[in-house]
């Protein structure tokens, strides 16, 4: 099995900076695509910021120039820096990763896993 686990959240002025984090563990085979989503209440889930599957950041549009995602060579943790916060960037954050497991000794199909959520709160 598979856990994520996020940190970082909090309670920022707007014009602040905040810094996600999201590690996988578990017996994982590969990561193929990991990032961040987040919800708003009454808003449906968007994109923030992730890896795809070539490995080219993508972000939305309401985000760049001012988010800016990273991780190291192993994929394993991400981070989600967020600067210039806005009241609109308030939400529940969400780690996705698209990843397969090692099951028995074997490599597993691909599973989508999400991590709990961690709460931005951007005052204005």
């Amino acid at each position: 099995q598979v856990q994520l686990v996020e940190s970082g959240g909090g309670l920022v002025q707007a014009g602040g900076s905040l810094r996600l984090s999201c590690a996988a563990s578990g017996s994982i085979f590969s990561i193929n695509a990991m990032g961040w989503y987040r919800q708003a209440p009454g808003k449906q889930r968007e994109l923030v910021a992730g890896f795809s599957r070539s490995g080219r950041p993508v972000y939305a549009d309401s985000v760049k120039g001012r988010f800016t995602i990273s991780r190291d060579s192993s994929k394993n943790p991400v981070y989600l820096q967020m600067n210039s916060l806005k009241p609109e960037d308030t939400a529940v954050y969400y780690c996705n990763v698209d990843l397969r497991e090692v099951v028995a000794g074997i490599p597993s199909d691909e599973k989508t896993y999400w991590g709990q959520g961690t709460q931005v709160t951007v005052s204005s």
